[in-house]
């Protein structure tokens, strides 16, 4: 089995390559980073796929700066939509499945409870604009395709928000936090081993194209991810900043967050046989 990975600098495409360093599945690894796979030009997606001709394609590389797409759309749109539709062109060309990362920023955030695979997306921004774009590129292709959207990914590498508040809350005094946005924490070293799980089935037979949400199961907001953070830090026998919460308006940002980003991912356990972890006992696991 011939693997090509793309986004091995990003939080998930560097756990999904450790993950299958690991993994005792027969495997050849073809792991590029935007040196060797320029995903905003088209010919190098081409060249690659012809060069390397693999048996399966999975794409975690996405343009993740959500604040900023607001004033670089076509940055955006060129990673996260052009790119994803060059790919699945290109996998239904040479016959072979593509896994690719999608977002819980594909809603509005308007729903009480969890979001549904089957439910209407309507993006509230740029970021979130130009992943479903990808999405339906994608569908569009015909290529044989897994689509997992996540939410609120963290690790112990790269920028995310578990990073970032360790660090003010090991700096400050006081730290304020929104508390009237809500969604599931997700570590990337386990949606690497959701990744190996698809990838098993796969190879013994299976496979169900179609959308798939992927996180652990519960809800929280961003006060009570990090809250769970600075107990983690007091284990750890470090002082902590007093945590506060907040209302989004209190924080302005240039892209508007979904209030309510919920996934519900029985579809993924149901289909694929996957065990849903609740988010706090994975924030344990994968730290």
């Amino acid at each position: 089995m011939k693997i090509l990975l793309t986004g091995i600098n990003g939080q998930v495409g560097a756990a999904i390559q450790q993950a299958l360093s690991r993994s005792t599945l027969p495997h050849e690894l073809i792991a590029l980073d935007r040196h060797r796979l320029d995903l905003s030009e088209s010919t190098s997606i081409e060249r690659a796929l012809d060069a390397h001709q693999p048996d399966i394609i999975i794409n975690p590389a996405a343009y993740t700066a959500v604040d900023q797409a607001e004033s670089d759309q076509d940055a955006a749109f060129a990673i996260n939509a052009i790119a994803p539709k060059q790919l699945a062109e290109g996998a239904a060309r040479l016959g072979i499945p593509l896994i690719h990362f999608s977002t819980d920023y594909v809603f509005n955030g308007s729903k009480q409870g969890a979001w549904l695979e089957s439910d209407t997306p309507q993006p509230l921004n740029v970021y979130g604009a130009s992943k479903l774009a990808g999405e339906q590129a994608i569908a569009a292709s015909g290529c044989a395709h897994v689509i997992l959207r996540t939410s609120w990914v963290y690790s112990g590498g790269g920028k995310n928000f578990y990073l970032t508040m360790r660090r003010l809350l090991s700096q400050r005094d006081a730290v304020n936090v929104v508390d009237d946005q809500f969604g599931t924490p997700t570590p990337a070293g386990w949606l690497a081993e959701v990744v190996l799980q698809l990838l098993d089935r796969w190879q013994a037979g299976q496979w169900h194209s179609g959308i798939y949400h992927c996180t652990p199961t519960g809800v929280t907001h961003w006060l009570g991810f990090a809250e769970a953070i600075a107990a983690q830090l007091a284990s750890e026998q470090r002082l902590t900043a007093k945590l506060s919460g907040i209302p989004s308006s209190d924080y302005p940002t240039p892209a508007q967050r979904p209030a309510n980003s919920q996934l519900c991912c029985n579809k993924l356990r149901g289909t694929w046989a996957i065990a849903l972890p609740d988010w706090q006992s994975a924030f344990t696991t994968y730290l």
